[in-house]
């Protein structure tokens, strides 16, 4: 999260001189200190109230005036604002509750959660928010979620929308910027104003900040300065001034800390001392959250003193020798057109066979689509009693931390010790290191494998399966291989409109109303034999949402409504996995619900066994109202009838690929076909 609390207690008589007398960043619309008004912010009907505090300054939300409602939404105005911006939000959160921002594009279904606070705290934080340039008008939201019981609330004290990056800073706005220092008992990062002269203005009624090792008691005192946490991805030249002044001893380092707490060293000065403010220009590349820290470390009280001023960032880079940004999406592959860039070791070789199959009630097919290509490897395809089948991939630069993600499946392999495992190869074709193999037999599901790794040279992945005789090998495959930049920890969080259940239900509605039965999250294979899915669509191990065939009766239905939708004037494309096996299998369909329309309408339906495999299907639909979303699902004849759903997303349409193309209500005349 991007808080930060006002640590530079001591220097609190400075602080309210800064806010005062320091110069004042231009302020956009959608500002407001809540002195006078509002500033044309509005509580959302829907949901719970906002109140002005009696002496204003403060808008607060209340666990004791928000009555049946759970939250409060506080609404900008309609903001046209098409350069990068920062959002900075003064905020308590006492007891317990919570803080989010939203973004609400104009014209779009859904609103984009930007940033959230949930740490209760006796003292007024500050949060630094990116805006990234964009043409399309947008409102700022505001959710406060304080606890039940007395005694929790939620307050904003200001919000300040100004020109720029949240990382720049002159140190004349005041809250600093969101910077803030890691308290030391002897050694911090003050606001100064008289000596050395201030960089921006070259006069005493500047400010900059400084450390000074006048106090520092013990051997390797260490002060630190933080940014606020990026919230978007950014690449460039981020420059500062500085003033350093080595007597007998500092250290003074510039690096970034991730979420993750993983530091990488950024720069370091090359002089002791300075005869002035000196520019440094330093490239950063941050395609995930992260603080910029400015440390000085002193050994003794004699240790001089180090300032900064001016900090700015262009998303050009500072250096012509930075490498540009690299898109490791290149190694991305789902074997639906081909291969990719990725190749067998030899020419001839045909241990690995890109394959489809048609859907079926015993063998699965592929993971993107359930009726799409994957990668095969076994002894059918060999001429030989057994194999070593390697599949490489495309070269990647060094130096970067990269996150690979597939999905593999397993069948028939009495042993899988060596049945397959990824290894990093160099540009010479040298094995670096092995960084996965299996470690246990596959249950007939795709599951989801993810590595993150990083190498000093060029490299590249090498999937290898090894089958000694025919009888020990099975079916090996692979599919839907991704890599992306930084760890795979760093997870962005699902978009707006994405659910995989693995949290909860995404919000959605339980129908109570006509419905006979409910649609169940379960985790795992489903009780009843010969229907329903082993594992999940979206890692194999983990959750989604089906109806149980023995806890209704035939024809009984259950309905799962979407939250409401506010509607959108550009098209929609609709994206569900579902799973239909059982020889008694019903009726699947989705609907939409209209707020103008009393009947619901009709958008997609499947009657009746269609595969083993999860299927997609996509939908086109477009409605400019506030709507809903309903996915129903009948019971059929027999036990044998269990429906299951799973990774729901909607995006902005039209659909790029029909995907769901097989009319299919019933079997494949051909079971077991591979292609």
């Amino acid at each position: 999260m991007t808080s930060a609390v006002w640590t530079l207690c001591p220097l609190l008589t400075v602080l309210l001189v800064v806010r005062l007398l320091g110069a004042q960043q231009q302020l956009l619309p959608g500002s407001c200190n809540f002195e006078l008004g509002t500033c044309g912010y509005t509580s959302d009907s829907e949901y719970g109230t906002w109140s002005m505090n009696e002496e204003g300054h403060v808008i607060t939300v209340d666990s004791a005036l928000l009555k049946e409602q759970q939250q409060a939404v506080l609404v900008s105005p309609v903001l046209d604002q098409q350069d990068w911006s920062c959002v900075r939000l003064v905020y308590q959160i006492t007891g317990g509750g919570s803080l989010q921002l939203f973004l609400r594009p104009d014209g779009d279904n859904f609103d984009y959660r930007m940033w959230t606070a949930n740490q209760a705290s006796d003292s007024w934080l500050i949060a630094s928010v990116d805006l990234h340039n964009s043409t399309t008008p947008y409102q700022v939201l505001l959710e406060g979620r304080p606890e039940r019981g007395s005694g929790n609330s939620v307050a904003i004290f200001e919000i300040h929308i100004v020109t720029g990056y949240c990382i720049e800073c002159n140190f004349e706005e005041h809250h600093l910027c969101g910077y803030s220092n890691s308290w030391n008992p002897n050694v911090n990062w003050y606001v100064g104003g008289s000596v050395p002269v201030n960089h921006s203005t070259h006069h005493q009624r500047g400010h900059y900040m400084y450390v000074d090792s006048v106090y520092a008691k013990h051997f390797q005192e260490v002060a630190k300065l933080s940014s606020p946490m990026t919230t978007v991805p950014l690449a460039g030249c981020l420059s500062f001034y500085y003033n350093r002044d080595q007597e007998r001893g500092n250290i003074f380092s510039l690096f970034t800390r991730d979420q993750l707490g993983h530091y990488e060293d950024m720069w370091r000065p090359e002089v002791f001392a300075t005869a002035g403010w000196t520019l440094v220009s330093v490239d950063i590349k941050a395609p995930h959250p992260l603080e910029v820290v400015f440390e000085v470390a002193f050994n003794s009280a004699r240790g001089g003193y180090v300032a900064i001023d001016d900090i700015s960032f262009s998303p050009e880079f500072c250096h012509t020798d930075t490498e540009p940004n690299f898109d490791p999406s290149i190694a991305n592959c789902d074997f639906e057109d081909g291969l990719c860039l990725y190749h067998q070791e030899k020419t001839d070789s045909k241990e690995w066979s890109r394959v489809s199959v048609k859907p079926n009630a015993y063998r699965i097919g592929d993971h993107t689509t359930g009726v799409g290509c994957f990668l095969l490897v076994n002894t059918h395809f060999s001429s030989r009693p057994g194999y070593v089948g390697r599949l490489h991939g495309p070269l990647l630069p060094g130096n970067h931390k990269y996150c690979l993600r597939f999905y593999y499946l397993l069948h028939g392999f009495r042993k899988v010790d060596n049945a397959l495992a990824l290894y990093i190869y160099d540009e010479n074709n040298v094995a670096q290191e092995k960084v996965w193999s299996l470690t246990h037999t596959s249950r007939d599901v795709w599951t989801e494998v993810e590595i993150t790794y990083m190498k000093p040279m060029l490299s590249k992945v090498v999937f290898v399966s090894i089958c000694k005789n025919f009888w020990e090998c099975g079916l090996a495959a692979i599919d839907d291989i991704t890599v992306s930049l930084g760890d795979c920890q760093m997870t962005a969080g699902s978009l707006p409109g994405q659910c995989d259940f693995e949290s909860g239900v995404c919000g959605y509605i339980q129908d109570k109303k006509g419905d006979k039965a409910d649609w169940l999250r379960v985790r795992g294979d489903t009780p009843t034999s010969y229907t329903g899915p082993r594992g999940d669509h979206t890692t194999g191990v983990g959750y989604f949402m089906y109806i149980e065939a023995s806890l209704m009766r035939p024809g009984h239905k259950a309905r799962l409504l979407t939250s409401d939708l506010r509607g959108s004037s550009s098209p929609q494309c609709l994206i569900l996995f579902y799973h239909m096996h059982g020889s008694g299998s019903g009726i699947l369909s989705m609907l939409l619900r209209r707020s103008d329309r009393e009947q619901d309408a009709l958008l997609w339906r499947r009657r009746g066994e269609q595969s083993v495999s999860w299927m997609r299907a996509m939908v086109d639909y477009q409605c400019d109202v506030r709507h809903q979303i309903i996915f129903e699902a009948i019971r059929g004849p027999s036990l044998r009838s269990d429906i299951a759903i799973d990774d729901i997303s909607f995006k902005r349409g039209p659909c790029e690929d029909p995907g769901d193309f097989a009319p299919y209500s019933g079997f494949s005349e051909y079971f077991n076909e591979i292609e």
